[in-house]
């Protein structure tokens, strides 16, 4: 057993290390800039964030011992995604294992860094405590996973709610959770998923066949219920993303692991959402302005969240401009009432006066995302604020075109951008 579980171990690390050193894109670069602050620091700038602490308190004790690139901070969610195959294999057993040690969607988020592979271990370890009736490890794993990711309180009301002793291990978990209670109130009133967007009555359709198929497994109907009861916050207040549902990684493996025949098929679907391992092309961008970049060099942005990525790889010195102001910290992003402060960020009140104050002999250099359809308000504002900043800088009579930035293809990419550069005469 030990030599069959050293060996899947050591397969899901060879496997995970392809696309390690490859430039960061937005989620990775807030989470590091967010990391590569002082821990006592790091909480409050969570409130700005709209995510729980440990993560990048984990990543920040990571980084000042692996380093701070692009391969040593991802090496973290590397660990654990290894730590995630003999947790499977405790879990559910060596079916549970083998699966975790090739599936493509831990591939993915293993070489990223941000905490869904942590996400996946501590999902895990309270659905085996659940089902093994150990109160002190899942109400550890429990308040462990609510710390990680806001989501964990779906799992935990659902695991709760269907044990025994409910009312004891709502307490425990409760007071544990009770310290960050009134940093997820704010977040939930001041940052949310801006970003994001009432998620379609489609996301229930294989909950309702999952429940169908096995309609009395304790397993089934925590997955089935933790799922809706996202959905239904997520109509309520958009915060749906798909990579969220690591967070039910734990009752889907046990379920899978119990029909090993059934695994394929979301081992197909997980190698077509896993999709291509290169998430964006702002290092490449940056790279390329970089060369005519100096210090004191003006950086205007139209997608505020991409200042991280642009941050980590421009020289330092430069300056930056968003629709939502100046940055007073470029190594992340302050989602505090972003939309309507981005939907108040047009170019007579932002960036005509910034423009006004800039010397010179100074660059511009106009950072845009690349023209996708919009599916969500803030990425239509977004769009909204990139036309009109673009236009408002070809018309103004001091600023003459140098060029534009080369950069790789755009459809490669889950996050792209492209920028043009302007000298002010």
């Amino acid at each position: 057993m030990w030599v069959a579980l050293l060996v899947l171990t050591a397969l899901s690390v060879a496997l995970r290390t392809g696309a390690l050193d490859t430039g960061y894109w937005i989620d990775e670069a807030i989470a590091v800039g967010i990391a590569s602050h002082d821990p006592a620091d790091i909480p409050g700038l969570l409130r700005q964030d709209g995510s729980p602490p440990l993560y990048y308190l984990l990543l920040h004790a990571w980084m000042s011992l692996a380093g701070t690139g692009e391969a040593a901070t991802r090496s973290l969610s590397l660990v654990f995604a290894a730590v995630a195959v003999p947790t499977a294999w405790w879990a559910a057993g060596a079916r549970a294992a083998a699966f975790v040690a090739v599936c493509p969607l831990l591939t993915y988020y293993a070489q990223e860094a941000r905490m869904y592979t942590l996400v996946a271990v501590l999902s895990l370890v309270a659905t085996a405590a659940f089902v093994r009736r150990r109160p002190v490890v899942m109400v550890v794993a429990l308040t462990a996973l609510l710390y990680t990711h806001t989501w964990g309180i779906f799992l935990a009301i659902v695991l709760i709610g269907l044990s025994h002793n409910r009312l004891p291990l709502a307490l425990a978990v409760g007071l544990l959770y009770l310290p960050w209670i009134p940093s997820l109130v704010f977040q939930a009133l001041h940052t949310g998923a801006p970003w994001s967007q009432h998620p379609s009555v489609l996301w229930l359709v294989p909950v309702a066949l999952l429940v169908a198929w096995r309609p009395r497994d304790e397993l089934v109907l925590a997955a089935a219920a933790g799922i809706a009861l996202a959905w239904l916050a997520s109509q309520i207040s958009p915060a749906w993303a798909p990579r969220y549902l690591f967070v039910f990684f734990g009752p889907l493996l046990l379920v899978l692991a119990r029909r090993p025949a059934w695994v394929v098929a979301p081992l197909a679907v997980a190698v077509v959402l896993a999709g291509a391992s290169t998430k964006s092309n702002a290092r490449a961008v940056a790279v390329s302005a970089a060369q005519s970049t100096r210090p004191g060099d003006l950086v205007v942005c139209t997608q505020p969240e991409q200042v991280p990525v642009l941050h980590r790889y421009l020289p330092a010195g430069v300056r930056y401009l968003t629709p939502l102001g100046t940055p007073a910290d470029p190594s992340f992003t302050d989602w505090r009432d972003a939309l309507p402060r981005l939907r108040a960020g047009g170019a007579e009140r932002v960036l005509k006066p910034a423009l006004a104050r800039l010397e010179p002999g100074r660059r511009v250099i106009l950072v845009m995302p690349v023209a996708r359809r919009p599916r969500s308000p803030w990425a239509r504002a977004v769009r909204r604020r990139t036309l009109e900043w673009r236009a408002a800088l070809n018309a103004d009579p001091r600023l003459r075109w140098a060029g534009r930035t080369s950069y790789p293809d755009p459809a490669q990419f889950r996050s792209a951008v492209r920028a043009e550069i302007y000298d002010l005469e």
